[in-house]
C-alpha cells in the first residue's frame, strides 16, 4: 500500500494521461459534483470515480481516502441534521427537528465530498510531481513560483505527518498515553505541535535555501526540457468531462 498521495507507478489510462488534462478533468469533475444535489447523480459520479480508483490499482489507497473523508463529511452530516428543519419531522428537537429533507441533504453532502475527492487525490497517486509543476507551468501558463508552491505544500504534507507519527511514538515511549477521551487526545496533542512546528521551519528552511542554489529565481515556462504532448485519450477524457459537468448542470436546472 502506497503511503499518503505518494506517486505509484503504473500503465493505465491515468497513469498515460497529459499532468495538466488530468488536473483539468479532475476539477470539471469536482465542479459537477458542486452543481447538482441530485443524489442519484452524484450517487454515479461516486461510483464511476471509484471504478476509476480501481482501474488504477489504487483500491486501498481509495478506500483509506474514502474512510478520512467519511469522517470529515460526517461531522457536516451531523450539522446539517441539527440545523436544518426540512421536510417530515421524523425527530423532534427543542429548536426544530430532523426531517426527511434534512436526512436527505446530510446524504448528499458526504456522496458529494467522497466523489469529488476521489479524483482530485487520484492525480497525485498517478502523476510525479514534477510532471504536475512542469506541465501546469508549460501549458497551462501558471507562473513557476506558484506551481511550486503547491507542489510543495502537497510534499510536504506526509513528510509532516510521518515526522507527527514520530514524535508521538517518541513521547509513547516515554511513557505517554494517547488513549483516552476526545478531549484528553486534544489536550495531548497541542504539546505535540511545538516539536513540529521547528521540524516544519527547519524542512522549509532547507528546501528554500536548496531552491535558492539551484536559481528558483531564474526558472521560467521555457527552462523544462520534458515536454508533455497531448493525445487522443487527454482530448477524449476533457470531452467526457464537459459532458458529465453540462449533464450536472442540466440535471440541477430540470431537477
Amino acid at each position: 500500500m502506497a503511503k499518503f498521495l505518494e506517486y505509484v507507478p503504473g500503465d493505465s489510462i491515468l497513469h498515460r494521461m497529459n499532468p495538466s488534462v488530468k488536473l483539468i478533468c479532475a476539477v470539471l469533475f469536482a465542479v459537477a459534483c458542486f452543481v447538482t444535489s441530485n443524489l442519484v447523480f452524484l450517487a454515479v459520479l461516486l461510483a464511476a470515480a471509484l471504478v476509476l480508483a480501481v482501474s488504477c490499482g489504487l483500491g486501498r489507497e481509495t478506500a483509506g481516502l474514502c474512510k478520512a473523508v467519511f469522517a470529515f463529511s460526517l461531522i457536516l452530516a451531523v450539522v446539517i441534521l441539527l440545523t436544518t428543519p426540512y421536510g417530515v419531522p421524523l425527530v423532534p428537537l427543542p429548536w426544530g427537528f430532523i426531517g426527511t429533507g434534512s436526512l436527505l441533504a446530510a446524504l448528499t453532502v458526504m456522496v458529494r465530498l467522497m466523489a469529488a475527492a476521489i479524483p482530485l487525490f487520484l492525480v497525485f497517486y498517478v502523476t510525479k510531481m514534477n510532471d504536475i509543476t512542469n506541465s501546469a507551468v508549460k501549458q497551462l501558463h501558471v507562473p513557476y513560483k506558484y506551481a511550486f508552491t503547491f507542489t510543495s505544500t502537497v510534499h510536504f504534507i506526509p513528510v509532516f505527518m510521518n515526522d507527527m507519527a514520530g514524535i508521538m511514538e517518541a513521547q509513547t515511549a516515554r511513557g505517554v498515553a494517547f488513549d483516552g477521551s476526545i478531549v484528553q487526545k486534544v489536550r495531548l496533542m497541542i504539546p505535540l505541535c511545538v516539536p513540529l512546528l521547528i521540524s516544519s521551519v527547519r524542512k522549509t528552511n532547507s528546501a528554500a535555501i536548496a531552491a535558492e542554489v539551484r536559481g528558483f529565481n531564474l526558472r521560467t515556462r521555457e527552462s523544462g526540457y520534458k515536454e508533455y504532448p497531448l493525445t487522443g485519450i487527454d482530448y477524449a477524457a476533457v470531452a467526457l468531462c464537459v459532458l458529465v459537468l453540462v449533464a450536472a448542470i442540466a440535471v440541477a436546472v430540470l431537477g
